[in-house]
C-alpha cells in the first residue's frame, strides 16, 4: 500500500508491524539516464517487493513516498547533483522511521537504491534497532540480483532498470555516447586505497560500465529478482525475534 495514496484509517486498519522506506539519491547518471534514477529504482523495488509479499502472505504493507536526496557530494561536478552530508541523511531516515514506530510500525525495511547511501544506512538501522522502539534493516537492491553484468554507475543495470520502469526516460541516442566517454571502473586504486573522492577524476560523463548492454528484459528480470529478495527479507523480518 503506498502511503501517500492512503487514508490514515487505512493505515490505521493495516494488520501488520511491517513499513517499508525507499531512499534514493538525486545525482547524474550519464548523458542518458535521468537524475532521479536512485530514487525511481529504489521507489519500484519497494512497490514490486511489497506487492509480491502481499500475494505470498495476504499482508498489505504501508511503503512510505521515496527519500530523494541522499549522500553523493562525489558527484558535484555534474550539473543536478543534490546532496546532504552524512550527519543530516542519518537523521532525516532515522526520525521518519521513528514516525513510523509511533504508529506502530515497529520493524521497517529500507529499500535503498543509492551506493553512497549503504554505510549510512547501515550505521543508522543499527542506532534504530540498538536504542528505539523500533527494528529496521537496508536493503540495497543491486546488492539482491545477479546478472553477467557488474553494477558500475549509470551502467548496463541501472540502465536496464530504469528501462523497465520507463523507457521514455532513457535517451537512447546518447548511449553510445555514454559508453565512449565513461569508464570501465569506479576510482583510481594504488595498493586497495581508492585515490580519488569525486566521480568526475575517473570518468569524463560520469558512466561507469556500458549502458548499450542494458535492455527492457534485463530490467524486468533484475526487477523480478529484486522484489523475490525484498519479499524473502520482508518475511524474515517479520518474524524476527527483537531484542
Amino acid at each position: 500500500m503506498q502511503l501517500s495514496a492512503a487514508t490514515w484509517p487505512e493505515i490505521h486498519d493495516l494488520d501488520t508491524d511491517l513499513a517499508v522506506l525507499p531512499v534514493g539519491s538525486t545525482e547524474q547518471h550519464g548523458p542518458h539516464a535521468p537524475l532521479g534514477t536512485d530514487a525511481l529504482t529504489a521507489a519500484h523495488v519497494a512497490r514490486v517487493g511489497s506487492e509480491r509479499y502481499r500475494e505470498e502472505t495476504g499482508v498489505d504493507v504501508p511503503v512510505a513516498p521515496t527519500i530523494p536526496v541522499g549522500i553523493a557530494e562525489e558527484h558535484r561536478a555534474f550539473d543536478g547533483t543534490l546532496w546532504v552530508s552524512p550527519e543530516t541523511f542519518r537523521k532525516y531516515v532515522r526520525e521518519t522511521i521513528e514516525s513510523f514506530a509511533h504508529h506502530g510500525f515497529t520493524r521497517v525495511v529500507v529499500v535503498n537504491g543509492h551506493g553512497g547511501n549503504i554505510d549510512a544506512l547501515r550505521e543508522l538501522t543499527g542506532a534504530v534497532s540498538r536504542e528505539d522502539n523500533a527494528y529496521a534493516v537496508a536493503f540495497t537492491w543491486f546488492n539482491s540480483v545477479e546478472s553477467e553484468h557488474s553494477m558500475g554507475h549509470g551502467g548496463p543495470l541501472e540502465t536496464a532498470l530504469v528501462s523497465h520502469i520507463d523507457g521514455e526516460l532513457i535517451r537512447e541516442e546518447k548511449l553510445d555516447e555514454a559508453r565512449e566517454e565513461g569508464s570501465s571502473r569506479w576510482g583510481e586504486w594504488v595498493a586497495g586505497v581508492n585515490l580519488a573522492h569525486d566521480s568526475d577524476e575517473f570518468t569524463n560523463n560520469g558512466v561507469v560500465g556500458d549502458p548499450t548492454a542494458a535492455s527492457e528484459e534485463l530490467g524486468a528480470e533484475l526487477s523480478a529478482q529484486a522484489a523475490d529478495a525484498l519479499c524473502e527479507l520482508l518475511a524474515a523480518v517479520a518474524t524476527r525475534s527483537r531484542r
